[in-house]
């Protein structure tokens, strides 16, 4: 197999792992092979790919923009109203057709000046601390739940006046802390880990379920509190749920940006291992990781599972996804600064994958660029790398069809997720501004940043 072939299938991973696939085709392959051969390694490659990454790219393949992105000085983030609420419509449906509770995930999307937009269409908000918990009370102030590893006592009263519905990650958490939750009048759950997952081990990170995982209680941790409440209580009866007193709810978060079958596969396993305790619960938290707004979802399917899980255990349900609310929604928008040119070009931008877009390095995966193509696509190819002095700091590979210029601008899809949430000031790089574009197309600036905002996260 020569090295063209190869980069030509490597085309669009990341660089680390496109030289794992590389390195492992020219394990496998010795010499010249038949072209079904090439058809099966080209399908083994895909299946390497990042699977999120490619559902992002499909989907945001197709966008246009309806604003002038040329209007603002780079970078920023900026969130389109219409399409935003265009995911909103179809949440709003799941909660109206399934009977059901949705609730914005503050982890992947805290932008709360579209709160007032996002509260007229969904029931609340999650959150995974005190901060997130104050945010979601202040800035939308509907139901307002959330969930920890572990909480500090410092801070558990003020999430007690914050919160709805606390659920413990561990019994030990629940032993703690329940009594002082319930006198609050908050509904405690408890986080519970079904052990079947539906990603691959590349996305072990992702994973709740994976080997190791501290997230949610198994069905050994729920026999072994249950033996040991018997003990201590002089042995009661086997079936008595009497050590999950006080508790309304089961929880698990198993997804990552994946379709309804991946829901229906972890609920038989969920149900085997924890349904005979969810006739004595009020409700069922199904997490967040759900990509209902992505274009090819089953809703249908997902409105089916709820109301038969509604019907069978007599529960209200919840759903608390993040990217679903803001899928496709926002832009990062940067511009070309100068270029190196070492064996291939690389085009540095105003903007950073380790400080602006994290999860380009964390996940990893490949942005798409409005206009762009995949390497060896279109005629002019450049490595796009940010301004840091992290040399990792490269954001992927790419084509266009006309030479790019310093002073161009470039339009990353789907950044209102797990951007502005998760960026950061390395190097003293300014974080971007954020605006919105409304529904009539006019740009406004909802937020900027200086030298302070970076001085002020030090000592």
């Amino acid at each position: 197999m020569n090295d063209d072939y190869l980069e030509l299938l490597s085309a669009g991973l990341t660089e680390s792992l496109s030289a794992q696939v590389k390195d492992a085709l020219s394990e496998q392959v010795k010499e010249p092979i038949e072209e079904d051969t090439l058809l099966d390694l080209s399908r083994q490659v895909m299946a390497a790919m990042d699977e999120q990454s490619i559902g992002r790219l499909e989907q945001s393949n197709k966008q246009t923009l309806s604003f002038n992105y040329k209007e603002l000085e780079t970078p920023y983030y900026i969130v389109d109203e219409s399409l935003l609420r265009k995911n909103l419509e179809v949440l709003e449906r799941v909660i109206r057709e399934a009977g059901c509770h949705i609730l914005l995930a503050q982890k992947a999307f805290s932008m709360f000046h579209m709160y007032p937009l996002i509260g007229k269409y969904l029931n609340g908000t999650t959150a995974s601390g005190l901060f997130e918990a104050k945010l979601g009370k202040e800035e939308m102030g509907k139901e307002n739940h959330i969930f920890s590893p572990a909480y500090k006592d410092s801070e558990f009263d003020e999430i007690t006046s914050l919160c709805d519905h606390i659920v413990f990650n561990s019994f030990s958490q629940l032993e703690r802390f329940k009594d002082r939750a319930l006198k609050a009048g908050c509904s405690v759950g408890l986080r519970v880990n079904p052990e079947f997952s539906t990603q691959s081990s590349e996305h072990s990170i992702y994973d709740p379920c994976a080997p190791g995982s501290r997230l949610g209680i198994t069905k050994d941790g729920f026999l072994t509190a249950r033996k040991r409440f018997q003990i201590e209580n002089g042995g009661v009866e086997l079936d008595d749920h009497s050590f999950l007193d006080g508790v309304e709810g089961l929880h698990f978060h198993t997804l990552c940006e994946q379709p309804a079958e991946d829901l229906v596969a972890t609920l038989d396993a969920f149900e085997r291992s924890f349904g005979q305790y969810l006739y004595k619960m009020k409700w069922l938290n199904l997490g967040g990781g759900h990509h209902i707004t992505r274009e090819d979802y089953d809703v249908d399917q997902l409105i089916t599972t709820i109301r038969r899980l509604k019907e069978t255990y007599g529960v209200e349900v919840y759903l608390e996804p993040g990217e679903a609310i803001a899928l496709n929604s926002g832009f990062l928008v940067a511009t070309v600064m100068d270029f190196v040119v070492n064996d291939i070009t690389i085009a540095i931008l105003d903007t950073s994958a380790a400080c602006h877009m994290p999860d380009v390095l964390e996940m990893p995966y490949r942005p798409n660029i409005i206009g762009s193509g995949k390497p060896r696509e279109k005629e002019y190819a450049y490595r796009l790398g940010g301004p840091t002095c992290l040399s990792g700091d490269i954001i992927g590979d790419y084509s266009f069809d006309e030479p790019l210029k310093i002073g161009d601008r470039l339009v990353f899809c789907d950044m209102a997720i797990y951007s502005m949430v998760k960026n950061n000031t390395f190097n003293g790089m300014p974080l971007p501004s954020i605006a919105m574009a409304d529904e009539d197309g006019q740009v406004h600036i909802v937020k900027q940043f200086g030298y302070e905002d970076f001085k002020n996260r030090l000592s």
